[in-house]
């Protein structure tokens, strides 16, 4: 108590009545600074600078824990086996060697065809070299009769390896578009991988112990993140959400257009004739339709990303609630409803509740653009094979 009172004074000594005077032109001007002023002015800088600590601290603890969890994932891939140990198991049970390698090959086709289809087989397959070719090697000297499913499992090798070198090369290019648009690529790909579940089902069969190499975990690991991002990129909200050019209010502070006084404009506002078709920004399902307050008519969209799109002002609905939309879709009617002063569309967009300009969405690079086209294909494709 007596330390938390020394202090106390202590910081009271630090804030007191200050005095001031100024001579301008031959004139004396007194001013005064209260003890008062003082120490809410102090308290708003250490607000300030606090919240400034702990929004760093926030994105720190995210980089670290996304690194985390990728160092966790590599220590728990297992060891390549060795030439000995692979020889040994061949030698111990050929026919379940055999068993793994066809449902395996059978998995690695249908993930070739679901993830690279649009890709010419010949360009994914690449010959056998170094450890894995030199492995089937020793099979063969040691066991003849198994030299061919050694061959087999080289070339499953060095076609997970390859396709392992195609999926981090479109994840960074998912990755740098989905930057581009000034979004967090880590935290997109996470929402757009919720919502799974369901029975353990081993990717290789039951005979999955046998399949001990880290290099198809990689693979997998690399297919997985390829496809969420993907995914994240294709349900950002790129298209104009209605065929009209006159815009008439931009993300911002404005004057209200009812009070004249400053105030926020979390969206765009896009007039246009009552009845102008109202299309969905992305692929999403609608998540709200009704009556929304001074939105007045108003659906949203939410997106596989976690983004969310809401429309509002809308004379009527083309669309309900818990639907599925695509990219370009009427959705409603262009109108005059809630708080407005006209028929006009006004167009938000969202990220964990918090409006964000949606212009650096519908103004983006066409360079963007066409990567996200090629990625929306390819996951409505994956989408289209899975229903």
């Amino acid at each position: 108590m007596a330390k938390f009172a020394g202090w106390k004074n202590r910081l009271a000594g630090w804030f007191v009545d200050r005095e001031f005077f100024m001579r301008s032109n031959g004139h004396v001007r007194f001013i005064k600074i209260s003890a008062k002023l003082q120490r809410r002015v102090a308290g708003t800088i250490v607000a300030v600078v606090g919240l400034w600590l702990v929004v760093t601290l926030g994105m720190m603890i995210n980089q670290v824990s996304v690194s985390a969890e990728r160092m966790m994932l590599s220590a728990k891939q297992e060891k390549i086996e060795t030439a000995e140990e692979r020889v040994a198991k061949y030698r111990d049970d050929m026919e379940a060697v055999a068993s793994d390698l066809e449902a395996r090959q059978k998995v690695m086709e249908g993930a070739f065809e679901e993830h690279f289809g649009d890709m010419p087989a010949a360009e994914a397959v690449a010959p056998a070299t170094g450890e894995a070719a030199e492995t089937a090697k020793k099979i063969g000297l040691a066991v003849p009769e198994a030299a061919q499913l050694a061959q087999l499992e080289a070339r499953q090798i060095a076609f997970a390896e390859r396709m392992t070198q195609i999926a981090i090369a479109r994840s960074q290019k998912a990755e740098g578009a989905i930057r581009e648009f000034g979004l967090n690529p880590d935290q997109l790909a996470r929402e757009a991988k919720q919502g799974m579940g369901g029975p353990f089902i081993p990717f290789f069969g039951k005979k999955q112990k046998q399949v001990r190499d880290p290099r198809f975990t990689r693979m997998l690991t690399a297919l997985e993140r390829m496809e969420a991002l993907e995914m994240a990129l294709a349900g950002i909200p790129t298209s104009m959400p209605a065929a009209v050019g006159l815009m008439s209010s931009r993300f911002g502070y404005r004057s209200d257009p009812f009070t004249g006084g400053a105030a926020m404009h979390a969206g765009l506002d896009f007039k246009g004739p009552i009845g102008t078709p109202i299309l969905a920004a992305a692929d999403g399902k609608i998540t709200f339709a009704g009556w929304q307050g001074g939105y007045g008519n108003c659906i949203e969209i939410t997106h596989p990303n976690g983004l969310v799109t809401r429309y509002a002002h809308m004379s009527g609905f083309t669309a309900t609630l818990g639907q599925d939309v695509k990219r370009g879709v009427q959705i409603g009617r262009m109108g005059s409803t809630g708080r407005s002063t006209g028929s006009h569309l006004h167009f938000e967009v969202r990220i964990n509740g918090s409006a964000i300009n949606p212009l650096k969405f519908l103004e983006a690079n066409p360079d963007v653009l066409e990567i996200q086209a090629v990625a929306g294909n390819r996951a409505a494709g994956r989408s289209d094979a899975g229903a």
